[in-house]
């Protein structure tokens, strides 16, 4: 019952979307056409990964596909390599939001509807987390685990350091919907505390969590790329970040290579914008106080 109920929460949450603003749409916009550019590292050929398969540092040309965006100092396809870094950056950031809004999301309802002693031990735990330097720790456990690490992993690491937020803004919300009238009515008419949870609690959260996945997103692709910058990322993967570290650790700048340099920082720049836009889109619609008056 509780799960059929947030399906339709979700489905009637779709619906809605056509009726969102002029951010949301644009954001949404350019977040496509991003995404059918990345799906274009389907048809990647089974070279793009070669060093010195390509002239080195050739500027961009039409005469193929891969020299579109011109090539890289160790001759390597600058439009395959970064159609692969989309895919990669974004499965990062999938992996991170899942995980971490979703352990808050479990952890700050739980909190907030019980109280008590697992209120205390949860927020004990949450607080702890908050207390460590997240980018210290985050360095750490990738120098440990690099002789391993992958795409999934990168995702798990950084999620470490983004459930704490998640978990104390769920639970705030929480608290103070644990006290309106619909909710102490379900309590008073026998409804179990996980059908109050499923039926009264969550579909007012959706909406928080939803925008929450989104600017997940955007911190976990921002620490993939401060780590790749410190070669503690998946440096023979690309991703947006290890582009980066590449177009650094070749002097890409020094050498006028902009063809190299801008495909990559202009990507990162448009996933941003497009994630803030679809981000504060979903709040102005959730939120009448944020729309602007017409």
């Amino acid at each position: 019952m509780g799960v059929r109920l947030v399906v339709q929460g979700l489905f009637k949450n779709i619906i809605k979307t056509r009726k969102m603003g002029l951010k949301f749409k644009a954001g949404a916009t350019i977040f496509f056409v991003i995404m059918i550019f990345g799906l274009l590292s389907f048809l990647t050929p089974h070279y793009h990964s070669y060093w010195y398969h390509f002239p080195q540092a050739h500027p961009p040309s039409l005469q193929s596909v891969d020299f579109i965006f011109g090539t890289t100092s160790n001759g390597r396809s600058v439009f395959w390599s970064l159609t692969n870094a989309i895919v990669n950056s974004l499965i990062i950031a999938v992996v991170t939001s899942m995980l971490a809004c979703h352990i808050g999301l479990i952890i700050g309802i739980l909190s907030g509807i019980k109280g008590g002693v697992i209120d205390k031990i949860m927020m004990f735990l949450t607080d702890s987390f908050i207390a460590i330097p997240g980018l210290p720790l985050t360095i750490m456990l990738a120098m440990i685990l690099k002789p391993i690490i992958n795409l999934f992993l990168l995702g798990v690491i950084i999620s470490i350091i983004s459930w704490p937020w998640s978990a104390r803004m769920i639970r705030a919300i929480t608290l103070s919907l644990r006290e309106k009238d619909f909710v102490i009515f379900a309590k008073f008419s026998g409804m179990s505390t996980w059908k109050i949870i499923f039926s009264e609690i969550f579909p007012h959260i959706l909406g928080f969590h939803a925008t929450n996945i989104i600017n997940t997103m955007l911190g976990a692709i921002g620490a993939e790329v401060g780590l790749a910058f410190l070669g503690l990322s998946i440096i023979e993967m690309d991703t947006l970040g290890t582009m980066i570290y590449w177009i650094q650790r070749y002097g890409a700048i020094l050498q006028n290579m902009w063809w190299w340099v801008v495909p990559p920082i202009a990507t990162l720049i448009l996933l941003f914008l497009s994630l803030y836009l679809v981000s504060t889109g979903i709040q102005e619609f959730l939120n009448p106080r944020l729309r602007r008056v017409k």
